[in-house]
């Protein structure tokens, strides 16, 4: 067997920045020989949390990284991944929280990885990214919004990585959602809804989609297809506000006692370059990935 053939048909290894919930999504999703590394500042969290997903079985080796201060991600060009995937958060709620918890973030990322050259570099992003405020559509070549500080850290960052020269894709993720005890479900199970004036569109995408989307990609790329730069990463049917949350409290079997104002800025956003890759949704609109939330619910998770 030649060293190349054997290269290709050995076990791949994955890193993941930031690693947490769809960290560990997505490893639950490899094939077995797959090894996994996930950074995080409390890695001891792991085992639990994979016990709370039901994959107390998953191997994921922890380690403890601060990815915000500098020199920390020295340990990715060692550790050598096949592949890595950036779950980045913001390091606070102001401006200056943003860059650090993305843009020296990244470049932390891209300096660690010294002269090693992983097979392809995945970016968890947000649509928040986009200028659109008035619901119009965008796609991903849509305008983005450079003025406000947290948007443009985001986009600081996506930018730095597809100028490394690393094969890379950037995921802007709509609003993830999947928590049967989230926020959202909390508000409303109190009675609280979003008004339906002005009318303000909700774009979203199952927390159980971005983990499989993720492996779509990477499968990918072990087909030797190439990647797209940016993909939008929503679900089919961008809806208003207040129909998702009239529906789910309805569902909830809860009296609506408060409207609260729809936020301000809205878009509606295209996932053209999902649907095209040939990845399928499992939840491809709020009612059916609702409907899995609430049933995971009922059943007490």
């Amino acid at each position: 067997m030649s060293a190349a053939v054997e290269r290709q048909n050995r076990p791949r290894s994955l890193c993941v920045v930031g690693c947490g919930d769809l960290g560990l999504r997505l490893a639950g999703r490899l094939p077995a020989g797959w090894r996994v590394v996930g950074l995080r500042r409390h890695p001891d969290d792991l085992p639990a949390m994979a016990r709370r997903l039901e994959m107390k079985d998953l191997e994921v080796k922890g380690l403890e990284v601060d990815y915000t201060r500098p020199g920390s991600l020295a340990v990715l060009e060692e550790l050598a991944p096949d592949y890595l995937v950036a779950t980045l958060k913001p390091a606070g709620r102001d401006g200056d929280g943003y860059r650090r918890g993305f843009v020296d973030a990244m470049q932390g990322l891209l300096g660690g990885l010294g002269a090693h050259r992983p097979r392809a570099v995945l970016m968890v992003s947000s649509t928040r990214v986009y200028a659109e405020r008035a619901g119009h559509w965008v796609d991903e070549g849509g305008a983005l919004a450079r003025e406000a500080p947290a948007a443009r850290a985001i986009v600081d960052a996506e930018q730095a990585l597809l100028d490394s020269g690393h094969r890379a894709a950037v995921l802007r993720c709509a609003g993830i959602y999947g928590s049967p005890r989230g926020r959202l479900l909390s508000r409303i199970a109190a009675g609280e809804i979003c008004a339906p004036r002005p009318l303000h569109y909700s774009n979203r995408i199952h927390r159980d989609d971005v983990a499989g989307f993720m492996w779509h990609l990477l499968r990918a790329v072990e087909r030797g297809e190439e990647l797209r730069t940016v993909y939008n990463v929503v679900d089919d049917c961008p809806a208003p506000q207040h129909e998702v949350e009239q529906w789910l409290a309805a569902a909830l079997g809860v009296t609506v006692r408060a409207e609260r104002p729809p936020p301000s800025g809205h878009k509606r956003c295209r996932n053209r370059a999902l649907v095209e890759s040939g990845y399928r949704l499992m939840y491809p609109d709020y009612r059916s990935g609702y409907e899995a939330v609430m049933a995971a619910r009922a059943g007490g998770e």
